[in-house]
């Protein structure tokens, strides 16, 4: 690491973002870093204990940082609070091992290998270069990951059984698209001519990997660990749910919390259901209805270019009245993600010198009709007002944050919170008026509910309520959690499926949107109340999208104070 003895926070901070990226080429190339390009990460057992002395190394230079003048000011401190909380919660996850039972439908080293590609510079020769090398590094980077799933075999640290054998079919997919092609020689096929043969040896080899580590999951990992179970119990779980969340939870009084949310939806829902379908027995039979006779796009460039609209029609109405945002800001695309990829929409941002814009990303699952209101609020989350606005603008302000602030120093509650609290804003604003739209939106809203129903009910084996209209007094399982999950949701059986995956193989990230929610509405009522009639929406937002990530309890402090 560069000399950081007399360093601020944030300059501590910094130089942790060039060491990261040094040991982290995938984040390289998500911030834009061209020299990135052309390697992968080690995701062997060394490669995750290198990436852990990088963090405690930095958490002993922020403690010296702490101690100098200046450190005391409000952006020194915000960004030192933030660093000691995720390289603390990183540690902990580490400390415990989970890298080396990383399996699951999303998230994953493999998953990262495959996903990083779709962002990587592409427009050149000298790009298509560098992806090439990059394809060579497939091999060493998936035998690195795959060391790591053996090591925790032999530690008798296992994955979950079903999230295992959802990674396998998903390998296959990627490792065969049809045709015998892998999604590597797919991904290779628009390249140049001078390096074609180049190229395709090296997406083959690429796809030849992900064939073998396929192999090895199926036929030595899925075996071994046969009756393990697929929850993760409480001490794992709040583990899991600090790092996602960026503070220590009350696991009971959030499953409280979700239960009452659980409620008040439903009693909205079924207010606006009645105006689509007068008599419908629950709010899900007049959301089947819209499947069939509502609103929908037909197409999938179509629906592309639909969602475009969407973004860009909201960024013109938002613009000036309650956001002010830079030109570079307003930049944001549509697009399709690549097949195998798990069900639920996302968002990527821009890199850091908004060369690449942010990109929000629909996973088609084979359709080509696309009912609109299971789209427009989920565009306000994934786009405008939502992920775009928040992340995109911390690119905006890092020189006047830190880099870490504005990037990897992300706490996932504080993004999916902003993004739910989007929606909302949305519907306080007007935009959900129609019928099918807002009922839409109270969907999305309720299966956030369930998310931090089942999620916690279900790795903590907690008991369901008497008051709940669902098996109550028992204790909830994965097939309970499925069955609630499926008949409170518009959504179809395998996004049910990917979703329940999900949360079995990334327990306590899946809360975060909700508790994100409470967070950001919270902060927002504080300051309301202290500012009174002078309170500014504008501002706040502003104010608020401005001062980079924290975790969910710094952050209605944070908030509040605007």
């Amino acid at each position: 690491m560069s000399e950081t003895h007399s360093a601020l926070p944030r300059q501590v901070a910094d130089a942790y973002v060039d060491e990261l990226i040094a040991l982290d080429p995938v984040t390289g190339t998500f911030l834009g870093v061209k020299e990135s390009s052309s390697r992968l990460p080690d995701f062997s057992p060394a490669g995750q204990e290198a990436l852990a002395e990088l963090q405690r190394a930095t958490l002993a230079r922020l403690e010296e940082a702490e101690r100098r003048p200046g450190a005391d000011s409000a952006v020194e401190r915000r960004c030192a609070r933030l660093l000691r909380e995720r390289l603390t919660a990183e540690l902990a996850v580490h400390e415990a091992d989970e890298g080396l039972r990383s399996v699951g439908n999303m998230a994953t080293p493999a998953h990262a290998v495959r996903e990083v590609f779709t962002v990587t510079p592409a427009q050149t020769d000298e790009d298509w270069s560098a992806i090439a090398e990059r394809l060579r590094a497939v091999p060493a980077a998936l035998a690195g990951y795959r060391q790591s799933l053996a090591l925790g075999l032999e530690r008798e640290l296992y994955a979950a059984p079903r999230p295992t054998a959802t990674f396998v079919g998903q390998l296959t997919e990627w490792a065969d698209t049809g045709e015998g092609r892998g999604w590597f020689e797919d991904f290779v096929s628009p390249g140049p001519d001078a390096l074609r043969a180049e190229l395709d040896e090296a997406a083959r080899a690429a796809t030849a990997a992900l064939a073998e580590l396929r192999d090895w999951m199926r036929d030595v990992y899925a075996p071994a660990i046969e009756g393990a179970p697929d929850t993760v119990g409480r001490e794992r779980y709040a583990r899991w749910a600090r790092y996602f969340n960026g503070t220590d939870l009350d696991l009971d009084e959030a499953y409280a919390y979700g239960w009452s949310e659980y409620h008040r939806l439903l009693g909205e829902m079924r207010k606006e259901a009645e105006k689509i379908l007068p008599g419908a027995e629950t709010p899900w039979v007049a959301l089947a209805h819209l499947d069939e006779h509502g609103r929908h796009v037909e197409g999938v460039d179509e629906v592309r270019d639909w969602l475009q609209g969407v973004m860009d029609r909201a960024i013109d109405s938002l613009d000036g009245t309650h956001f002010d945002l830079a030109e570079r800001v307003r930049r944001v695309e549509s697009r399709i993600a690549p097949p195998g990829s798990a069900a639920a929409p996302y968002y990527t941002p821009p890199s850091e010198d908004f060369s690449r814009p942010g990109c929000t990303w629909l996973p088609t699952m084979g359709l080509t009709r696309f009912p609109v209101y299971d789209l427009v609020s989920t565009w306000y989350h994934e786009g405008v007002p939502g992920h775009h606005l928040q992340l995109a603008q911390w690119v905006h302000v890092a020189e006047d944050l830190s880099r870490y602030q504005a990037s990897v120093g992300m706490v996932s509650a504080n993004a999916e919170g902003w993004a739910l609290y989007a929606e909302r804003l949305m519907d306080e604003l007007g935009f959900l008026t129609d019928a099918e739209e807002r009922l839409g939106y109270l969907d999305a809203q309720m299966m956030r509910a369930l998310r931090v129903i089942v999620d916690i009910g279900m790795h903590l084996e907690l008991e369901i309520p008497a008051d709940s209209p669902f098996h109550p007094g028992e204790r909830w399982t994965p097939e309970l959690a499925q069955e609630f999950f499926g008949a409170h949701s518009s959504r179809p059986a395998d996004f049910v499926e990917s979703e329940m995956t999900r949360y079995l193989s990334i327990p306590g990230q899946a809360i975060g949107y909700k508790l994100g929610e409470r967070a950001w509405l919270l902060g927002r009522e504080n300051a309301r109340e202290r500012h009174g009639d002078a309170f500014d929406l504008k501002a706040w937002h502003m104010a608020a999208l401005s001062q980079g990530s924290l975790g969910l309890d710094d952050l209605v402090e944070e908030l509040s104070a605007l």
